[in-house]
């Protein structure tokens, strides 16, 4: 389990390296530190188990049951916080793409990584396509159309146009 942990610690924080610009919050990795440091306290714990088991220490063996109940304790409390504030971290980071959005122009490093993002996830916009239709990119452009990124990939000659909706 530790190990896992420590896998899925490791991924989010190389991961996050793609969509750094979206997460302009400097707590965002704060949540794949903390499983890489719980994997550890686990693999720890899980000697504590092993080495109580093999002397059959009670003492031990007591001292690993009150372990586990308090990590049982921080998970519960963990989930109930995820649970309440889950509205907060969805506007956030929607009001974070909406400005990443805002900057886009085609040729800057935030046009990159919006269009990166699109390509990954096959989405458009931050809901939908329609977002594009206030953005500045989309008012200078005068031609009607999202990026290309929007594009789905199976379409070959796809142009972004809003009047062909089943392309994107």
């Amino acid at each position: 389990a530790a190990a896992g942990l420590s896998y899925v610690g490791a991924y989010v924080i190389n991961t996050y390296k793609s969509y750094d610009n979206f997460l302009q919050d400097k707590y965002a990795l704060l949540p794949a530190t903390i499983i890489i440091c719980v994997a550890v306290v686990m693999f720890i714990i899980g000697l504590i188990g092993c080495c109580a088991t093999f002397r059959e220490s009670r003492v031990g063996l007591g001292l690993f049951l009150a372990i586990i109940l308090v990590i049982f304790i921080a998970e519960v409390s963990a989930f109930v916080l995820g649970f309440v504030y889950r509205e907060k971290v969805k506007t956030d980071v929607q009001g974070t793409m909406r400005s990443v959005f805002e900057k886009y122009d085609g040729k800057n490093t935030d046009s990159t990584v919006v269009d990166y993002l699109q390509e990954q996830l096959h989405c458009c916009g931050v809901k939908n396509y329609s977002d594009w239709t206030t953005t500045q990119w989309f008012n200078s452009t005068g031609n009607n159309s999202v990026p290309l990124s929007c594009c789905r990939q199976d379409m070959k000659n796809c142009t972004g146009r809003l009047d062909q909706p089943q392309e994107l």
